[in-house]
């Protein structure tokens, strides 16, 4: 049974094109996990100008019995940075399903950092023109009067998460799996909210609330 592809638009209109073309993509990736049951796509436009390299950007969020996996690709078409997106969210998910792997002793087990190298972010290394946009050059356009910017000093977006008891190096797993620089968490150790974070290279940092 193929997952669910939801696909919307903060503030643009998503052509069915486009949707057929983001199902084709992702259905390439259930192999890795087939537990995957939704795939949360989510477009946006940014209307600065001086980010135009980058003004299209597309979130993809992959939910199944695991992980949330969670990747993001910006480029200058929104085809481009679907291109993106999907080659991050498919690393990751191959790097869960060789942790699985691990787990069963299929493999001789590595160390977070190790499992988690390629997993940085590579948009600081790639260019936005990186990968070549699909023959549709308008895939969505931009909605006026939505999701209007009001300038900096404001909260934009909220997000409410279980706490879930887990370990550091779990943490730090799901850290990467999300692509963030940071995550919050209740270490199991100690019963304390922490938050692990990213630092230089392939360092992490640690920080509890006493």
């Amino acid at each position: 049974m193929r997952a669910d592809v939801v696909v919307k638009g903060r503030n643009v209109e998503v052509p069915e094109h486009f949707r057929i073309h983001v199902a084709d993509k992702l259905s390439r990736l259930e192999r890795f996990d087939p537990s995957i049951f939704l795939f949360d796509v989510e477009l946006f436009h940014e209307r600065n100008r001086r980010q135009r390299k980058s003004c299209q950007r597309v979130e993809i969020t992959a939910r199944g019995k695991g992980p949330v996996v969670r990747a993001e690709g910006c480029a200058d078409s929104f085809y481009a940075a679907l291109e993106l997106v999907v080659a991050k969210l498919e690393s990751r998910l191959r790097k869960m399903k060789d942790r699985r792997r691990v787990h069963h002793g299929e493999k001789t087990p590595i160390s977070v950092a190790e499992a988690t190298a390629g997993l940085i972010d590579d948009s600081l290394f790639t260019s936005s023109n990186g990968s070549a946009p699909h023959a549709h050059d308008h895939p969505a356009e931009a909605v006026e009067g939505q999701d209007d910017y009001v300038g900096p000093g404001h909260i934009v977006r909220t997000k409410t998460h279980s706490a879930i008891p887990m370990s550091v190096d779990d943490a730090l797993y799901q850290m990467e799996l999300v692509g963030h620089d940071f995550f919050m968490f209740q270490d199991k150790e100690t019963d304390r909210p922490s938050v692990v974070y990213r630092r230089h290279a392939f360092d992490y940092g640690l920080i509890r609330l006493a």
